[in-house]
Parts: C-alpha cells; sequence; structure tokens
C-alpha cells in the first residue's frame, strides 16, 4: 500500500479485504466507484457523489480485459495512471484500488457471471461476452471492497440495469445508485473514448445528442410510433456524416425490449461508430 497525504493506493486484492473489513468493523460505510481509469469530468462526478454517500470512497482503476472482444480496443485503451491519481488526490477519494490483470484473474480463472435476458439487448449483440465480464469483474470487485453502495453511470445505462439486476438475483446488501449523465458542449456524453475522435470526427459526433434531442422533439410533438420517429433521428445522424449505426431504439427501461409504441419515460438508446470509434449515449422519453 502507498499513502500520498491520507489518500491510500492499494494494488492487492487481501490487502484491499482486510482494509474493508477493519473499515467496517470500526462501524463505517464504504462506497465505490468502479472505473477503467482515463478519468474524466464524469467519473469524478460519480466520486464526489460517492463521497456522499459513505464515510469512505473507494474507487477503483482496473481496464477490465474480460468485458473486451477480439478487435476491441484493449490494448490501446488510454490509460493514465499518475494523472488519474492526481485528480482523485485533489477531490479527496480516500482509497484507489489499482489491481494488476493477475490479482483479478489467477492463472485457471473460469468462474463467470451471467445477466442472461438484459444481455440480449442493445449492445449485447455487438460486443458478445461483454457484459457477461463486466457483471464477472464488478462482482469481484463488490466481494473485494465490499461496499455499502456503488455508484454507475447512467451513460452506460444497460451496464447499470446489469448491476442492478445481479445484485437482486443473487441478494448482494449492496445499494446501487445511478448518477445522471455528464456532456460536453454541444451535447456530447463525456466518454474515455471520446479522445479518439479527431476534430473532424468530434464534430460529427456532436450528431448524436442532436438525433436524440430530435426524436424526443418528435414525441413530444405527439407522435408515438417508434420506427417512425426513430427516421427523424436517422435523417440528423445522416447530415452529421454518421452511416454505421448499431442501433437506435425506443425501449422499455427495465426489461431493454424494444418498443413499437413509445411511452414516457421510455429509454431512448443509440450506439455508433464513428472511423473505429464506438459512441453510445441515451435519453428518456
Amino acid at each position: 500500500m502507498i499513502e500520498t497525504d491520507k489518500m491510500r493506493i492499494v494494488n492487492k486484492v487481501k490487502y484491499m479485504q482486510d482494509l474493508s473489513n477493519k473499515i467496517r468493523k470500526d462501524g463505517k460505510t464504504i462506497s465505490l466507484v468502479p472505473t477503467m481509469g482515463a478519468l474524466h469530468e464524469a467519473h469524478l462526478s460519480l466520486v464526489t457523489e460517492a463521497k456522499r454517500k459513505a464515510d469512505v470512497c473507494v474507487v477503483s482503476i482496473f481496464v477490465n480485459p474480460t468485458q473486451f472482444g477480439p478487435g476491441e480496443d484493449y490494448d490501446k485503451y488510454t490509460r493514465n495512471l499518475n494523472g488519474d491519481l492526481g485528480k482523485l488526490k485533489n477531490i479527496g477519494a480516500d482509497i484507489v484500488f489499482t489491481p494488476e490483470v493477475d490479482e483479478i484473474y489467477h492463472q485457471g480463472f473460469q468462474t463467470y457471471v451471467e445477466v442472461s435476458e438484459l444481455e440480449k439487448h442493445l449492445c449485447g449483440p455487438f460486443r458478445n461476452g461483454h457484459f457477461r465480464g463486466v457483471a464477472t469483474v464488478v462482482l469481484k470487485l463488490f466481494n473485494i471492497v465490499k461496499p455499502h453502495v456503488s455508484i454507475f453511470g447512467e451513460k452506460d445505462f444497460q451496464q447499470l440495469k446489469i448491476v442492478q439486476k445481479m445484485v437482486r438475483d443473487l441478494n448482494l446488501e449492496i445499494e446501487i445508485l445511478p448518477s445522471p449523465i455528464i456532456r460536453e458542449k454541444h451535447g456530447l456524453a463525456m466518454s474515455s473514448r471520446n479522445s479518439y475522435l479527431s476534430p473532424r470526427r468530434k464534430i460529427s459526433a456532436f450528431g448524436v445528442f442532436k438525433a436524440l434531442s430530435e426524436i424526443k422533439k418528435e414525441f413530444d410533438l405527439g407522435c408515438k410510433i417508434s420506427k417512425k420517429i426513430i427516421e427523424s433521428g436517422r435523417k440528423i445522424l445522416e447530415q452529421s456524416s454518421i452511416t454505421d449505426i448499431d442501433y437506435m431504439d425506443i425501449c422499455d427501461p427495465e426489461t431493454l425490449q424494444s418498443k413499437e409504441i413509445a411511452e414516457s419515460g421510455d429509454l431512448l438508446a443509440i450506439a455508433v461508430r464513428l472511423g473505429g470509434t464506438r459512441l453510445i449515449d441515451n435519453i428518456r422519453l
């Protein structure tokens, strides 16, 4: 363990577990913000919320290999541990858990968690095995850090629902709290992958939120037929030179199943690709 002006940096599973046990024995509560690093303002907003919800705030930084499929960006995923630690120290995180891959996945590891139905929708068909990797590493982090509460951003809405479902199904005594999407100028949802975008593609990416906003506008004007109002969003994407669309869907916010007739409160979700960069976003109708 390393300690820098009261912020502890832990990279061993056993030490983190022992530390969490001591914190709990002392009658204090723990909050956890799981991240893959490359921290930006949206991540820091989660940490700020987590600090309000518990006595001790833990942030994990772990680029999880099991949630990346073949040909995805695991090797090039932005890593800036020193920069991340500086940001977390400034914002007042108490503990940063930064394990190596072999600390989380020992040789011969073969146990995985699947949330079977929620994985079938939205990103699931386009990222085979992704949510199995997410659920597995999150459960492992819960068992290591032993939080009372954990904060997840709503940009990754499907991930949020999968974690909430896993917690309910496995009777985990952890409260999962959502945190609103933080957006850049022009509405682009903050993401570590935004750094991959060239200036030209960054301008095109602004069309994602424009398309979502146009669909919501059509809905608010009274059109409830999902297929029809989604077409208005496709036109905005075309105008923004976005043609590689994984999905643009209106779905039930709990089951994530597509809906032919949209209702207030439904989830409008999108995933597009700009060059080699995949962007996701969502809003509620």
